[in-house]
């Protein structure tokens, strides 16, 4: 059995993620694939069905039954591969805005050179972000800056959604008392390995926008992780 899968959680990725799960399994390293959907009205998880018979023992579908946030999309996805003993588990979008590429970079951080938790970094070697107006990443950016003044974490790219996770890390943090659901949850899940002393380690990455499909950001979204924060760092105070 590998050791390795990536989860990719989906909504109306019909024209990204037959690529997306190619490119995955055309790496010289072998992941495996979950993909977690939201019951896309475009059928992105009948696609996946069909690309199954092609990759028998290597792809694998979790349907749930609507649109319930990215961040209970990927704890439906840790608890189901800590379920099946994978011992490196990935996040990763379905859009190419990571590239399939770096994940043996990701994975050699957590099982070669000793870090329990690796980021795929946009922002820890200047700013590596391709096709992004300057406004959203000036918002990405300060976003990151921002968050890591109030937690006190040592990550330039505290939103980062393209990651690697030693199991461990993921069998100590209690993922039912996770709260975000949006891309704070990116942010809380770094909090919370950072305050169990995880040794976290920045990869640096490109970033490339979709160029397929609509980005699923919202100003409730954002507004989760601008307001989240404090309370995070207020509750871990108290």
């Amino acid at each position: 059995m590998r050791d390795s899968i990536v989860i990719i959680p989906t909504y109306n990725e019909i024209e990204n993620i037959e690529a997306i799960i190619r490119a995955v399994f055309s790496q010289e390293k072998e992941f495996d694939v979950l993909v977690v959907d939201d019951n896309s009205p475009d059928l992105t998880a009948q696609k996946v069905k069909e690309l199954q018979h092609e990759f028998p023992g290597r792809l694998f579908l979790e349907i749930r039954q609507g649109k319930s946030g990215l961040g209970t999309a990927y704890i439906h996805g840790f608890k189901w591969c800590l379920k099946q003993n994978y011992q490196f588990i990935f996040e990763m979008d379905a859009d190419f805005s990571h590239n399939p590429i770096d994940l043996v970079r990701l994975y050699d951080a957590c099982a070669n050179e000793g870090a329990d938790l690796s980021i795929g970094s946009r922002y820890v070697k200047g700013v590596n972000v391709v096709n992004w107006p300057m406004n959203r990443v000036l918002m990405s950016y300060m976003a990151s800056k921002y968050v890591r003044v109030i937690t006190g974490m040592n990550i330039h790219d505290t939103t980062a959604g393209f990651v690697c996770y030693k199991r461990e890390v993921l069998e100590t943090i209690d993922l039912d008392k996770i709260k975000f659901v949006g891309y704070a949850f990116q942010i809380e899940m770094k909090f919370k390995a950072y305050i169990k002393k995880f040794k976290i380690e920045e990869v640096p990455v490109i970033f490339t926008d979709r160029t397929k499909g609509e980005s699923k950001l919202s100003s409730g979204i954002i507004s989760e992780a601008i307001f989240g924060v404090i309370t995070m760092k207020l509750k871990s105070i108290f």
